[in-house]
Order: C-alpha cells, then sequence, then structure tokens
C-alpha cells in the first residue's frame, strides 16, 4: 500500500526548494509543550519522515535541554526537524518571532495570543489550529497511599497549601509535598486554570520540574507526594479520581479521557500561522490527522482520536430511562462539543465527524445503527435544557447527513447527567455535549 505521506506529496508537488519561511538550518521547527515534543512530536514527525523519504530518520540532542534534531535525506538532500520543547508559552513566542513553523501546546491558545498574532492569522481557524490528541492530566500520589479520590476544591486547597497533612482528607498522619510543573508550561497552565482557577495560588513550598516523566518519578517515590502531569507520564505513581462539583468521580481511563469526561481531559494542540507557504508542514498536518498519524498518537500513550465503541459501565446515579434508551448499544469514544452559543460544532468535531463515517465504513455500519444524545448544562429550566439538548443533536445530525451518514436516530436528555460541575465555565463545556452510540 502506497503512504499516506508519498500521496500528499505527490498531490501537492513538494520539493524541498518549496519550503520556504524564515531562514533555518531546518526544513521545519517545532517549538512549544513538553508535554507534545518530549515523546509525541518526534514520533509523529519520524514517522511522517520515514513515509515521505523511505529513508530511516536518526535523532540527536542539540546541546540544550529538551532539544532534539531529526535528521533524513530527500531526494538525495539532507533534511532536518528541530523540535525544542521548553513549554508552551515558549512556543507560542517563538511563532510569534517567526522561528516556528509549528507552535505545540498542551491548552487551547488564550484570547490575547489570538489577538498578537491577527495580523497574521485567525489561529482558532480550522487550517490553524489542530487538535492532535488528548491528554488527561494526572493526579499522582505514592502507590502505597490509601486516598483514591478527591473533588477538585479539595484538590485545589492541597496545592495551596491549606491542607498539608494527609489525615485532613481520609490518608495517614504524613505531611503532604506538592509537585508542580514549571510556570513556561502549558501543562501547569490547564492545571492552573482547571483546578486553581484564579481562586487559588500554589503554594511556594512546591517543588517544580520542567519535565513530566521527572516528577512523576519523584512522586511515586515519595509517600507524601502529591503532583500532576500528562496521563502518558503517569508511570508508576497511582492515579487519584476526580470528582468535578456533584458529578460522579471519574479515574483517567482510555474511554473517560478519549471523551473528554473525565474533568480533566485536555486537548493537545498544532497550531500553524502559515500552511499555505510551506507544503511540506501542510503534509505533515494532514499525517498527523489521518489514521496513521492517529495509531502514532497511540503508541506514543496519548489517546487517539480514532473511534472505538466500549459497553458502557453505568453506575447506580444513571437514570433507568437512559439505560433503557441505551440497552442495545455501544458508547463510541467521541463526544460532539461545541464553540460557541448552543450549536456550532468546535474544530475537534468537524474532524471526528470524517472520523465516524470512517468508522462506519471501517466496521460496516451504516448510519441507521447510530444515536446521538444531546446534554445540556444547568439551565433556567427543565424545559429549556430539554430544548438546548435537542438542537445539540440535531446540529450533529445535519453535520453528517450533509457528509453522507444517513438514518441514524437523536434525542436529547437535559441538563441530567452532568460531568462537570454545573454553572461553571469548563463545567458547562463539558456537559453541553452531543454523545455518539453505535448499536451492538
Amino acid at each position: 500500500m502506497r503512504s499516506v505521506c508519498r500521496r500528499l506529496m505527490q498531490y501537492l508537488g513538494v520539493s524541498l526548494a518549496l519550503v520556504s519561511g524564515p531562514v533555518s538550518a531546518h526544513a521545519l521547527e517545532i517549538h512549544g509543550s513538553n508535554t507534545v515534543g518530549a515523546t509525541l512530536a518526534p514520533m509523529l514527525m519520524s514517522a511522517f519522515l520515514e513515509q515521505l523519504t523511505g529513508e530511516s530518520v536518526s535523532a540527536s540532542a542539540t546541546g540544550a535541554d529538551n532539544e532534539t534534531v531529526l535528521r533524513t535525506r530527500h531526494q538525495g538532500q539532507p533534511l532536518s526537524v528541530l523540535i525544542a520543547a521548553h513549554g508552551t508559552s515558549t512556543g507560542f513566542a517563538a511563532m510569534r518571532a517567526g522561528r516556528a513553523d509549528i507552535w505545540a501546546a498542551s491548552r487551547r491558545i488564550t484570547d490575547t495570543e489570538i489577538a498578537s498574532m491577527a495580523a497574521q492569522a485567525d489561529m482558532v481557524s480550522p487550517s490553524s489550529e489542530h487538535v492532535i490528541a488528548i491528554d488527561g492530566l494526572a493526579i499522582l500520589v505514592h502507590p502505597a497511599n490509601p486516598v483514591s479520590q478527591l473533588d477538585i476544591d479539595t484538590l485545589a486547597r492541597i496545592f495551596a497549601g491549606d491542607i498539608g497533612n494527609w489525615s485532613e482528607v481520609g490518608g495517614p498522619d504524613r505531611a503532604i509535598q506538592v509537585y508542580a510543573r514549571d510556570s513556561q508550561s502549558g501543562t501547569w497552565d490547564t492545571f492552573k486554570d482547571l483546578v486553581l482557577a484564579g481562586r487559588y495560588s500554589l503554594t511556594e513550598s512546591a517543588r517544580r520540574y520542567e519535565s513530566n516523566d521527572l516528577l512523576s518519578e519523584d512522586v511515586s517515590r515519595d509517600p507524601g507526594g502529591i503532583g500532576f502531569a500528562g496521563f502518558a507520564s503517569a508511570g508508576n505513581s497511582k492515579l487519584l479520581a476526580i470528582a468535578d462539583g456533584a458529578a460522579p468521580a471519574l479515574q483517567p481511563s482510555k474511554l473517560s479521557v478519549a471523551t473528554e469526561d473525565y474533568p480533566l481531559s485536555r486537548r493537545l494542540y498544532l497550531y500553524t500561522p502559515e500552511l499555505a507557504s510551506k507544503p511540506l508542514l501542510q503534509a505533515f498536518i494532514d499525517f498527523a490527522q489521518s489514521q496513521a498519524g492517529q495509531d502514532v498518537v497511540a503508541k506514543s500513550g496519548f489517546f487517539s482520536q480514532t473511534p472505538f465503541a466500549v459497553d458502557p459501565v453505568l453506575d447506580a446515579s444513571v437514570p433507568e430511562t437512559f439505560r433503557r434508551l441505551t440497552q442495545n448499544y455501544q458508547r463510541l469514544s467521541v463526544n460532539m462539543r461545541f464553540a460557541e452559543g448552543h450549536t456550532r460544532l468546535d474544530n475537534k468535531a468537524h474532524r471526528d465527524l470524517l472520523r465516524i463515517r470512517q468508522y462506519l465504513q471501517d466496521t460496516g455500519k451504516t448510519g441507521a445503527d447510530l444515536m446521538l444524545i444531546g446534554f445540556a448544562d444547568q439551565q433556567s429550566g427543565e424545559l429549556r435544557a430539554q430544548m438546548i439538548s435537542e438542537l445539540r443533536s440535531q446540529s450533529v445530525s445535519r453535520a453528517l447527513r450533509d457528509l453522507g451518514v444517513q438514518g441514524h436516530g437523536h434525542t436529547g436528555y437535559g441538563h441530567y447527567m452532568p460531568v462537570g460541575a454545573t454553572g461553571g465555565t469548563s463545567g458547562a463545556q463539558r456537559n453541553g455535549r452531543v454523545e455518539v452510540w453505535v448499536r451492538r
């Protein structure tokens, strides 16, 4: 079978002579998140280059911490790519300065960053914002720690130093030692937004790390330790289940993270301001979003966006009406979410629609095997929540029909079965979703 990359490059007519942009010793430069750059970006780029060139790819250090150069040969000429993984905010600075072709980010671009790049590109357009993987921000403790779950507010108070002993949360009489990522990290930005949420500040006694893996390793050796890292870096540490408000506590798992139901799940991004000027860059982004690229994502330890179906695990809080509704179905590992308002799908959802269509083709199922269930955040009344949830399911249904997927059912389930705290921005975003179910 001919490779994805060769077809892309032949279609685009790419040669090294067409690679334009800022003067650099490398054909492409990726700057930013350590979460993305430590393992995922090198694996994705290596697989892309191997398929493109048919040659092996070597990796070498630059002499600077967390920097890697990938080297190969293409059309008889040397080809290299730099990956500099110093933190999400450093990647944005490099992109704005014209040094980075790709900004790797472990959190979404901020309004300030969007505004500062407005003259160059619309950074939240589908051509600039690319979700390449899903990660769960894992809360880590020592393997022997008996504490198994915490709610987000309690977690915030621990990391702020307000709770300083494990006995205060049902654990042993042992002082708590906090471990945290450094201030340049997108992982830290995500934790600060989702957990500290402007209400708390990190304790000054926290030990700070540039590396997810090193942080996790140190927590796993400290009986009093608690830290956070990307799910892929959990290592030997124990993972806690996390509750957001009154919603049930969820541990990061393949399904809960892939659907983004887990309260501390997050998207990993690549941002590209000038795809059109670099066909090589466009081909890499297309590869990362393809089935082959998402297979690499799964191998890296992160969560692929390729849909899979699982039998649902429904706890005692699930209403009997919902059990009957889904009794002949499996849950697909895709939740459709919305950009603004109630019904406009976000960039990831538009990609996921194509993935759902491909899933149906690969499994021999049809649109008639799908059921879309919309949900809303808490509203002023039950009727309004029901209406919003139905409008969301209808929005996804129309988008699927536009792609040729016909015959699927859809319904709204109102504001019931929240996965996040009701009323808050983050919780409301996760509660406002459309689940995709597939007939057994």
